[in-house]
């Protein structure tokens, strides 16, 4: 083709491969700024719509960390309300019984031994009444106001569009020391009493007293078992929790690594890609110029 004055097409041409590198290169540095590969929708739409529904799930498996961590608080401190309510020698459960068994001697005052009784009552039913951890109280219920059962949240999967929200199930009666119908471990009558409720200072030494100590002391082992069994279940949800907790955390460092691998910037290639397409701009600015003057040549066949 010879020479145009209305089409160059080497300009053409040339004006064509900038735009190219230039496009390129505003592709480029946009990862370079924002990080990514794929920010947008129109960068890959299947990696971004992924990408999207992680990142959702991943903020439910941090309200699922956070539920834990409550409900760790919560497990924890009636826990603590327990094993302190079972107590040791010099107080608690553990207390009572010994008193209980003192009490057996003959020709002792009970009516002194009583008085430290009385203090043991009340100092464990005030433990379980102090057991209250943001409104929630399992070891001292009100029929009709404390749930019978707590979920507590523990995971979150979901599989397609259908979410799953796992959940430990908690059930009240299981750890209630004392309730407002008596029906608590140490609350509920049996006999003539209930742990809550032990009177030795009219005691004495005859045979049906000695009788009536016995049922005592029977009843208040059986208490601490049921208080040691209550403990331990506690116990084990505590593992639990805490299982699930260290799982969801290790969950969401790994959903975050699967959406780095999908939309994540290899910053050391983009980096390498830019100085390339900065020197590929440069050069198609420079042809884009040769091709132009080219147009001036025309003039030379002009002049006389």
């Amino acid at each position: 083709m010879g020479s145009s004055l209305l089409t160059n097409s080497s300009a053409m041409t040339a004006l064509q491969t900038l735009r190219s590198v230039s496009a390129q290169l505003a592709t480029t540095q946009n990862r370079i700024s924002t990080g990514q590969r794929v920010s947008t929708a129109s960068d890959n739409a299947a990696y971004w719509s992924i990408a999207t529904s992680m990142r959702s799930d991943n903020a439910a498996l941090s309200a699922v960390s956070d539920s834990l961590g409550l409900s760790a608080a919560t497990v924890d401190t009636e826990y603590t309300a327990l094993t302190s309510v079972i107590g040791d020698k010099e107080s608690g459960l553990t207390k009572l019984q010994a008193l209980l068994v003192e009490a057996k001697t003959a020709g002792i005052d009970r009516t002194k031994i009583q008085a430290d009784i009385t203090q043991i009552q009340q100092d464990m039913k005030l433990k379980a009444n102090s057991a209250t951890f943001n409104g929630i109280n399992w070891l001292s219920t009100t029929t009709g106001t404390t749930p019978t059962t707590f979920n507590l949240v523990s995971s979150y999967s979901r599989v397609g569009g259908t979410p799953t929200i796992g959940s430990i199930t908690v059930t009240t009666a299981n750890y209630t020391l004392y309730s407002t119908t008596q029906t608590g471990i140490l609350d509920t009558v049996s006999g003539t009493a209930s742990v809550d409720t032990i009177n030795i200072s009219a005691l004495t030494d005859s045979a049906a007293d000695q009788t009536t100590l016995d049922g005592y002391i029977a009843q208040v082992t059986a208490a601490i078992n049921s208080v040691s069994s209550a403990a331990a279940d506690l116990g084990a949800v505590k593992n639990r929790i805490s299982t699930n907790t260290e799982f969801v955390k290790t969950l969401m460092d790994s959903v975050d690594r699967g959406v780095g691998q999908l939309v994540d910037a290899d910053m050391n290639a983009e980096s390498t890609r830019l100085q390339a397409l900065q020197t590929q701009q440069q050069l198609g600015v420079q042809a884009l110029s040769i091709a132009n003057q080219n147009s001036q040549s025309i003039l030379s066949l002009f002049r006389g």
